[in-house]
């Protein structure tokens, strides 16, 4: 998920730096909270992560799930 950056932290939180890229006007983190949505539910798409941001996320999740990142 993402949220702002000024909430508390959680562990393997991942700072975005391109926010425009993700079309997001506030500092943000993905923040490792799983879980599954309903496509009825996703009414655009807003932007998508930068190349930087997406190997981030990608050593985060492989953290999370204890297997190894392939970058």
């Amino acid at each position: 998920m993402i949220t702002s950056a000024g909430n508390p932290p959680w562990p393997l939180d991942v700072p975005l730096c391109d926010l425009d890229s993700a079309g997001l006007t506030a500092a943000s983190v993905v923040r490792m909270k799983l879980f599954t949505l309903d496509l009825r539910f996703i009414r655009r798409k807003i932007g998508a992560l930068g190349e930087a941001d997406r190997k981030a996320v990608t050593s985060s999740v492989a953290a999370l799930l204890g297997t190894p990142s392939s970058g």
